[in-house]
């Protein structure tokens, strides 16, 4: 047979005996009477016999709480339904287990700083954080949030918050000003976490000056504690409410013990910020509950983290992965945390940090396979890599080319596992399992008691063609809502319009053959540049400032394997884009977002297409550069505004 109809990675048959999939099968079959006898028939009773499925989840992580008798209440409500109504348990306690001197953090930013936290040290520190943040008078419902690098001090301070039973909240170090006010004005924390700095490609980037900024304009804020990272000594004089850690912590420095909490399955531990595309970035609220089950259903039974795995996943901590990243202590792993950019050492830094640490899981993003594969960067020559398991990429799809890559130039037994699903849900709706081949340019498999399906536009289920990715049925880590939204009207809004009691995703999809997922992008306007998902509205609101500008347009245009923004501007009258505007346009987005959201082209446009009701078009634009045709076309007030987007050469090169 040709090799083009084959996998590309097949697992072992010691692989498949050893999955803890394969074990968790098999006593679910035996205390539930089931016969599950392949993965087809092992998903279609998780998400049929749910209130069975999430029971056996609970029993095999070894959940710590009471889980009561009522698993699901209201079931045919999506929104609506109720998870585990009586159980209490506490996030943190299941995440500090352990207490001994083992691994619990490995850190390294960049090639500057290494240091390492064992589980009893960990436990320690959020015993003295906890103690800290209830002498502040933080306690349940309250906001704790972190504008900070992905490095141990921050997962102290969610394990902390979640301890006493506030609510957690982060942006990353690379945010503007107006970035981090969008998000933290909105849920007024008591208490910000914030670094003096952070590394990016061997540099010092300073953050008071901005951390100035935003405490100045946070009046819910009652302290701000300052974490040493790139600097020796430190005024803090211009910053409000600040203190040094060291000194936030020292009166409780005899606290040895955390009073953990024991809350409701749906206690709110999580606000995520979406990616802001109609306005400012809406505020995602998840549970407790539902956040440690589905994270230990996928770190355990998708991909296959053991006790004592090293998991590494490079992300900051604006984006969800760094979330799920840090439920794998509740699976047992060894969290390797790293902040900085990737491309330090030639690229060679990531693989250095698994030979280094026994790195059994890396999770990375399609964008960086993308990125080492154009460089020739070939870590099979250069590397033992001889713990690694599982590579896991996420953010945007994986090219087919990236699938032959990875097996033919970093390792050739490796289970890839493609993973997609969002802030939205905190996790993931498709992603990989250890006992299933690899296809090629495919995600493996829909999520265990995920009802994932894709359908056209009438709702029908459809099989090879693309439609839209749904979930029929509810799941726990469905959102509680969006914060300040009493009656819930914005979070039905956001999900729950297109089609009734059915949860619509935004993404392009289709199942194949295999059983799997191809992905081929977000059905919405939001852009995805290397795989990080931005709102168009973010960057209007920077480059509207500028006084030349009087509107804008983004869109993401599809350009080698990725995705690049494009910004058009339409100026005043009498004036042309010149270099000078353009790069003061780019600069003003970089100050007050991050350097994501900088345009790789700026455009001058005469008019911006818009729909009767005033809303601009993306998609219809984004439509025309690519080529395709325009749906509903007679939605507009000026169509023929379209014509100034039509083969513009300069979106050639």
């Amino acid at each position: 047979m040709s090799s083009v109809h084959l996998p590309l990675w097949q697992p072992s048959g010691q692989r498949i005996a050893e999955a803890n999939i394969t074990a968790f099968a098999r006593a679910a079959e035996a205390r539930w009477g089931v016969e599950l006898g392949d993965y087809e028939a092992l998903h279609a009773w998780s998400v049929n016999a749910p209130e069975q499925f999430w029971t056996s989840v609970w029993d095999d992580g070894a959940v710590i709480g009471e889980r009561g008798a009522t698993v699901l209440v209201d079931a045919q409500r999506m929104p609506g339904a109720r998870w585990f109504p009586e159980a209490r348990l506490n996030f943190a306690q299941n995440l500090l287990r352990s207490r001994d001197e083992r691994d619990a953090l490995v850190f390294w930013g960049e090639d500057k700083v290494k240091n390492r936290l064992s589980h009893g040290e960990l436990y320690r520190q959020v015993a003295r954080f906890a103690a800290a943040l209830r002498e502040q008078g933080v306690g349940k419902g309250d906001r704790v949030a972190a504008y900070m690098p992905n490095m141990p001090e921050t997962v102290v301070a969610m394990l902390a918050t979640a301890s006493i039973g506030a609510i957690f909240t982060s942006a990353s170090p690379d945010f503007g000003v107006q970035g981090v006010l969008d998000r933290f004005g909105q849920t007024g924390p008591k208490v910000l976490l914030a670094c003096d700095g952070y590394y990016y490609n061997g540099k010092v980037v300073d953050c008071l000056d901005k951390l100035a900024e935003v405490a100045s304009r946070l009046p819910s804020l009652r302290r701000v504690v300052v974490v040493p990272y790139v600097h020796a000594h430190h005024d803090l004089g211009r910053v409000a409410h600040a203190r040094m850690l060291a000194d936030f912590l020292a009166p409780h420095h005899a606290v040895t013990e955390i009073a953990f909490e024991a809350l409701p399955f749906d206690h709110p531990l999580y606000i995520m910020y979406s990616s802001g595309t109609t306005g400012v970035p809406k505020c995602i609220v998840h549970c407790a509950g539902g956040a440690l089950l589905q994270h230990l259903k996928e770190h355990r039974l998708h991909a296959d983290v053991k006790p004592g795995d090293r998991l590494f996943y490079f992300t900051t901590c604006g984006w969800m992965m760094w979330n799920w990243l840090v439920s794998g202590l509740a699976a047992g792993a060894t969290l390797l945390l790293y902040d900085g950019s990737p491309f330090i050492g030639k690229g060679g830094i990531l693989f250095d940090y698994a030979d280094a640490e026994g790195m059994t899981h890396f999770g990375t993003s399609a964008k960086f396979i993308d990125a080492i594969a154009k460089i020739d960067l070939a870590p099979a020559r250069t590397h033992r890599l001889d713990a690694l398991r599982s590579i896991m990429s996420t953010g945007s799809p994986l090219v087919p080319e990236g699938f032959d890559y990875v097996y033919r130039a970093i390792k050739s037994d490796v289970c890839l596992s493609s993973i997609s699903g969002g802030t939205d849900i905190i996790s993931c709706f498709v992603l990989g399992n250890p006992t299933l081949p690899v296809w090629r340019g495919e995600i493996q498999c829909r999520g265990l008691g995920m009802a994932v399906d894709v359908w056209d536009d009438d709702g029908r289920p459809v099989r090879g063609e693309k439609g839209e990715l749904v979930c029929t049925r509810p799941f726990p880590v469905m959102p509680v809502g969006f914060w300040n939204d009493a009656d819930g009207a914005r979070y039905r809004a956001a999900y729950f319009e297109r089609f009734a009691n059915v949860w619509c995703h935004g993404d392009f999809c289709e199942i194949t053959a295999h059983g799997g997922l191809i992905i081929y992008g977000r059905s919405d306007a939001t852009l995805n540049p290397g795989g990080v998902r931005i709102g168009t509205a973010e960057i209007y609101r920077q480059v509207e400032k500028l006084d030349e500008v009087v509107e804008s347009l983004v869109i993401g245009q599809d350009w080698e394997g990725d995705v690049r923004v494009v910004l058009f501007v339409k100026l005043r009258d009498g004036l042309a884009l010149d270099d000078e505007l353009a790069a003061r346009i780019k600069r003003t987005i970089r100050d007050n977002t991050t350097p994501r959201h900088v345009p790789a082209k700026v455009l001058q446009v005469a008019d911006i297409p818009r729909t009767k009701s005033g809303k601009i078009v993306e998609l219809a634009v984004r439509n025309v550069v690519h080529g395709q045709a325009v749906k509903n076309i007679e939605a507009l007030a000026n169509p023929e505004a379209l014509e100034h987007f039509r083969e513009r050469v300069e979106l050639q090169g």
